[in-house]
This record gives C-alpha cells, structure tokens and sequence, in this order.
C-alpha cells in the first residue's frame, strides 16, 4: 500500500487559548503616518535541530486588525530547556512596544505580558487605542533580549470611504514537501493591508507519511504523528522557524483560520480520516490540545466558543466573514446521503450568523474567508491515467464520482440554503476566498450548476493553489502543465461555471478590492524545493461590482 493509499485526502486534492492581554496607555497624539515602513529583515532561525539558545527564537507577529487596534504575538525561550512543548522554564515578564517609526522614538503603546510555561511560553498583547489605516512597528524585549522589530496595520475605521484594500492570499503549507518561498515573496511586498491564510497552516502527519519518505525536503518535528499538546506545540514551533515565515509575519498582520490539518486530515466534530480512538486516545481531547495550540502559537482571536469564526471590516469597502468548517461540521459521506438536510458543514449557529452577516452588510463587498471549495464540481470524462490519481487525491472510489465529500458538495443541503440566502435576498458581491484543493481556480458560483448559465451566478470563488503541499505534478512526478492540461480540459467542459484552474502550481495570490471590482492575481514559484525560489506572475480573473461573474484580466494590479 502507498502513502497515498494510506492517507483518502490530501487536503481535498488529495480549549481556549490561554494568554496574556497587556494593558495599554494612552495613545500619543503625533500625526497619523500615512507611509508604510519598511521591515527590517528576520533574525535568523536556529538550524532544524540544533539546540535552542534563549531570546526570540520563533520571531514575532500580528493579526486580526481592527480599525483602533491589532492583537500582537510573539513566544520567548527563557532558558535553553524551554523549547515548544517541554513544559519546562521560568515565568518571565515580557515587555511590548508599539511605535510609529522604525526608530521608537515615538512610541505610543507599551505594556507588559507574562510568558510562562502553562502557555508555551507565547504572549499576546490586544493592543487598543490606535489609529485607523495607519501603519505602526512593534517589538518585545524580555530577559534583556530585544524580538526582531515588525511592522503591522491597522484596519480603516468602518465608515470611512476606503479606496482600496489589497490582501496576500495564501493556504496548504507542508513543511516535509518544500519550502517556504511565496511567504518571502509576499513579505517583499509593501503594498499588502494583510495576509489572509485559509488553512492548513501546519501539517499533523509523521515525516516521510505525505510526501513519502524519498520525497521529503526537510523533516517534520516531532517525526511521529502529532497527537498530544506537546506534540502540536513542537510542531508549531518548528514551523515559526522557518526564515520566509518568520519574514512573512515580520511584514504584514495575518488574518487566519484553520482547515483539517491543523488538527488531522478531514476532521470533523466527531473524528477524523486518521484519527484511531485506540491508537491515539480520545478524538475531542486531541481536538481540543490542537486548538489550545493553535490559539497560543498563532496571531488570531478565539471567538464563539473557542472556534476561528468571526468578522472583520475593512471600512465601507468589505466585510470578512471567516468561516471554522472543522468544528461542527457531520461525516464526510458518499453517495446520495451528501443530500441529507440533517447533515452540515457549518453547524446551524454558524451558518445563521453568516447568513445574517451577508444580509445585513452594508460594505460594497462581503468576502467570505471559506476553507473548501464551495463551488460544485463533476469529473466528466477523464482519462483513466488522470483519473486514478485525481481520484486518490481527492479520496474518491476509482471509479470516479461527482463530488469530493469533503468540500461543499458534500453538504449540498447547507449550499443550497447559503446560495438561495444569496439570490432571494439579491446579496451582489459575495466572493469567496478559498483554499485546501492544492489548485488555483477562478468560478461563478451558480445556484443551480446543472443549467448554469441559465440559472443565475450568484456569487464568485477564488482558489488559491498551495504554499508546497502536494498536487497533481506532484502526485504523477511529471513535469507542471503537462499530463493535467487533458484534466482540466475535462473539468472545465464538465463544470461550465469553472473559468479557469491550474492544477500543478504552487504559489499565492494578492487580493485587489476596490469598489469597482474583485481582483485576484495568480503568482507561482519556480521551485517548491528551491528555498531561493523565484516568484512569478500567472493569472489573473476579477469580477467587476454587480457582476457575480468572473473574467479575464490581462494583467495584475499595480
């Protein structure tokens, strides 16, 4: 049997956190700045391995920005037995600085945190009190060790008249299958309010498990399957090493939810594909030890009952609904039971508040943070060398189906409702931000797909290929666009509403919102494997106000 055999998806290609909120002083009254400063460069990452020293190894971010505030993280290693996981080392005080000049000499927030080792030792400061739009820079001292100095962005204030909101759109980034490149791409950029991640933010399989063994670019930490909190800690502290990722978060706020594997591949409220109750203990104990470290290790608020759905604003411009598709969602099933209206992906208080937030926006936009795809796919006819391994990596019989059960065609009934919702209520400019499938797609979004076009568009996805993780060139071991232009060929042909996929490269995107349109452009790396690896432009597909369609653009966003 074949890692692929083992595992039915790669990610559909294939517990409160505990902190410390720092309180705040007044804010000084400079003048706003208007400019956005530049970043100094990362500190350098301690080698896979090698033993920590103490100081601000794992670098330091932000998130979640609000126009009058941004929630600051970073983790301290207080002693060199203090590394992620081990539950060993000092309480130390943590100092926090937020200024609005790279040289702090006009600070204007500062407190202080406690970092202990009932929290891994991270820190978060919900710093308040700032301007809208304004670009700020922020570090922590502890120890007499000074953090790398960043720079963050507030959101603009909700009824201001906001020309322009641009995001780096990113998702899937497996440590074992390359590097991290397209971070450092979209850290170089000085243009971005925020970076949106959509899930699979780290990955919970042993090493050599996906990719297999002889594929694997540099190792996981630990090398076993993460199952406990230490294990998830270790895990996530190895991934805030890495130099592109620590520069990333160096650069810009992230905005981030999870997906499956942040927790273990296709979770849902019950389990999970390679979840073993005998093996590995209690599904809800392990679900819970994964939030509790996601939420101490990651730059994001908690919010209904512990989970990543929540609402951002970006003045009168866009609404951010961010979507948590793993915590109350049913079984993924086959069949004609994907139909069953007793069955969810989003649970019912969810999927309400979305739909409340949709129709009671008053943003020109209402995006929609969603970590599968949503729009509907049937295979059609594909060649039996391209249908196997689509087939296993989207964890589907052999011989081919028209779902993958994991995504939104696998809960038809919560679709139907969200998109009828949509037309009934004649909500325009709902776009969805979607990652997870390891391809980059442009779609309508149809009401009902089978006689679109005549039946209306009702909204638009975007799909952004991932940061490393695996997809079909990957998967076959052939060269990118070769063997898989028959496949999309096929697809498209079979799903009209689908404009445009390429299902081999890794990369990012950079979401452009103005009033006029969405606009996402399409960036992709020379080399996963490459950790100098070259970033260059693709694609691009907008859909203009009022529209619900997507279309071709000749050429990216300035």
């Amino acid at each position: 049997m074949t890692p692929y055999d083992q595992i039915s998806r790669r990610t559909a290609v294939t517990a409160v956190a505990a902190t410390t909120t720092a309180a705040l002083l007044p804010l000084a009254t400079a003048p706003a700045a208007h400019a956005r400063p530049a970043v100094p460069a990362p500190a350098a990452a301690p080698a896979a391995g090698t033993t920590a020293a103490t100081g601000f190894l794992h670098g330091v971010a932000s998130g979640d920005p609000l126009p009058d505030g941004v929630l600051l993280w970073t983790r301290v290693t207080p002693a060199p037995e203090a590394v992620p996981g081990s539950g060993l080392g000092p309480d130390v005080e943590v100092r926090w600085q937020v200024a609005e000049d790279a040289a702090f000499a006009r600070v204007v927030a500062h407190g202080t945190a406690t970092a202990s080792a009932a929290t891994d030792h991270t820190v978060k400061a919900d710093v308040r009190g700032l301007r809208p739009a304004t670009g700020y820079h922020f570090r922590f001292t502890a120890g007499g060790v000074t953090s790398p100095a960043a720079r963050t962005r507030t959101a603009p204030a909700h009824g201001a008249a906001t020309t322009g909101v641009r995001f780096g759109v990113v998702s899937c980034a497996n440590w074992e299958a390359g590097h991290f490149s397209a971070y450092r791409h979209l850290a170089g950029r000085r243009d971005l309010d925020a970076v949106l991640h959509l899930g699979d933010y780290i990955y919970e399989y042993g090493t050599g498990t996906y990719p297999a063994a002889k594929y694997v670019v540099r190792p996981h930490s630990p090398a076993h399957e993460i199952v406990s909190l230490a294990d998830y800690r270790v895990r996530h502290g190895r991934y805030k090493t890495d130099p592109d990722l620590q520069a990333l978060h160096q650069a810009h706020p992230t905005v981030a939810i999870w997906d499956d594997h942040e927790f273990a591949n296709d979770a849902w409220s019950g389990g999970a594909e390679n979840h073993t109750p005998g093996a590995e203990g209690d599904w809800a104990a392990r679900m819970a030890a994964a939030k509790q470290a996601y939420f101490e290790w990651m730059p994001v608020r908690p919010s209904v009952e512990g989970t990543t759905y929540r609402r951002l604003r970006f003045g009168k411009l866009a609404d951010l609904h961010l979507m948590d598709l793993r915590s109350f969602r049913s079984q993924q099933v086959k069949g004609g039971a994907v139909d069953d209206p007793e069955r969810t992906i989003t649970g019912r208080a969810q999927l309400d508040w979305l739909k409340a937030g949709l129709a009671s926006s008053d943003t020109t936009w209402r995006l929609v943070g969603n970590s599968v795809m949503i729009s509907p796919v049937a295979f059609g006819a594909l060649p039996a060398h391209l249908l196997e391994p689509l087939t296993k990596l989207l964890g589907l019989p052999t011989g081919g189906v028209p779902i993958s059960t994991d995504q939104w065609d696998g809960y038809t009934d919560d679709r139907r409702e969200l998109l009828t919702h949509l037309a009934d209520r004649a909500i325009r400019n709902t776009v969805f931000l979607t990652g997870d499938i390891h391809m980059a797609w442009a779609n309508d979004v149809p009401r009902t797909a089978a006689t679109y076009p005549i039946s209306p568009s009702v909204a638009t996805e975007f799909v952004v290929t991932s940061v490393t993780s695996d997809n079909l060139d990957d998967l076959l071991h052939v060269p990118p666009h070769t063997v898989s232009l028959a496949a999309a060929t096929a697809i498209k042909a079979a799903n009209r509403h689908v404009k445009w996929l390429d299902m081999d490269s890794h990369g990012y995107g950079v979401l452009d919102i103005t009033a006029e349109h969405a606009q996402m452009d399409y960036y992709v790396l020379s080399d996963k494997r490459d950790p100098k690896a070259t970033s260059s432009w693709s694609r691009s597909y907008r859909t203009r106000t009022g529209t619900q369609r997507v279309e071709r653009v000749k050429t990216p966003v300035g």
